[in-house]
């Protein structure tokens, strides 16, 4: 239900819609949330239909619980994603398969209702910047997954991801590499193209983040807020010259 009698936050913060069929769950985040001056609570309710349709121009990100009913809704996930918007999923059913299909799917974070608070408010901040975060939940996922091929990455295609997974835009990681932004765009395509010829594919940003993870190619610590680096890095983690 759309919370009416809210003032419109100011620009600088988040705005945050709930989709739950779970009351007390529903008040749960609220709560959080509420201890948390850069988000604000837009709207809430069980239907995800009829929370877009009443327009909520100024969501920036959807927490969404991945049960409606009796049915799962990573289509819709997909089709969230699709229509540009981000979504982060949180759910009691944390099996890997089900983390990694909504990776896939488009989400741009996963974690369990069990998590704490810090996670959840994390997990919405970096989604409303279009950064990755790895809950618990999902790091247990990645490592879960068993996959055995694992593509080759040069050193440039993953200097080009890991500075793009540390928030930068592509213009900004082709300033940082002095290269074209086309550049960057083909090195982080490359790395889709070699992920998904393995039969692993990895269509978003988060999974192709979780992919890089659970194959040693980026280390969790890296992408962090203070991670950036001033010299360049190369496959192995050492600084390399241009």
């Amino acid at each position: 239900m759309p919370l009416g009698d809210e003032e419109a936050p100011p620009k600088s913060r988040i705005g945050v819609a709930i989709v739950d069929s779970h009351p007390m769950a529903i008040e749960g985040a609220r709560s959080w949330l509420a201890a948390e001056p850069r988000l604000t609570l837009l709207s809430t309710g069980a239907d995800l239909e009829t929370l877009l349709a009443d327009g909520q121009p100024s969501v920036d990100v959807i927490l969404l619980d991945l049960r409606s009913g009796d049915r799962l809704v990573i289509d819709k996930v997909a089709e969230l994603s699709r229509a540009g918007r981000r979504v982060v999923v949180y759910s009691e059913d944390t099996s890997p398969d089900t983390a990694m299909s909504l990776l896939e799917a488009g989400a741009v974070a996963f974690l369990g209702k069990h998590e704490s608070r810090e996670h959840l408010v994390q997990s919405l901040l970096a989604a409303a910047s279009d950064r990755p975060y790895v809950t618990p939940v999902l790091a247990g996922a990645i490592v879960a997954d068993r996959s055995t091929d694992r593509p080759v990455l040069s050193p440039k295609e993953r200097e080009a991801l890991l500075l793009w997974f540390q928030s930068m835009s592509k213009a900004s990681v082709a300033r940082r590499m002095r290269i074209s932004e086309y550049t960057v765009k083909q090195y982080v395509d490359r790395a889709r193209i070699k992920y998904a010829r393995t039969g692993r594919p990895a269509a978003t940003k988060a999974a192709l983040l979780a992919r890089a993870i659970e194959d040693g190619l980026i280390r969790p610590d890296e992408i962090g807020p203070d991670a950036r680096r001033s010299e360049p890095i190369n496959q192995s983690g050492q600084g390399e010259t241009a």
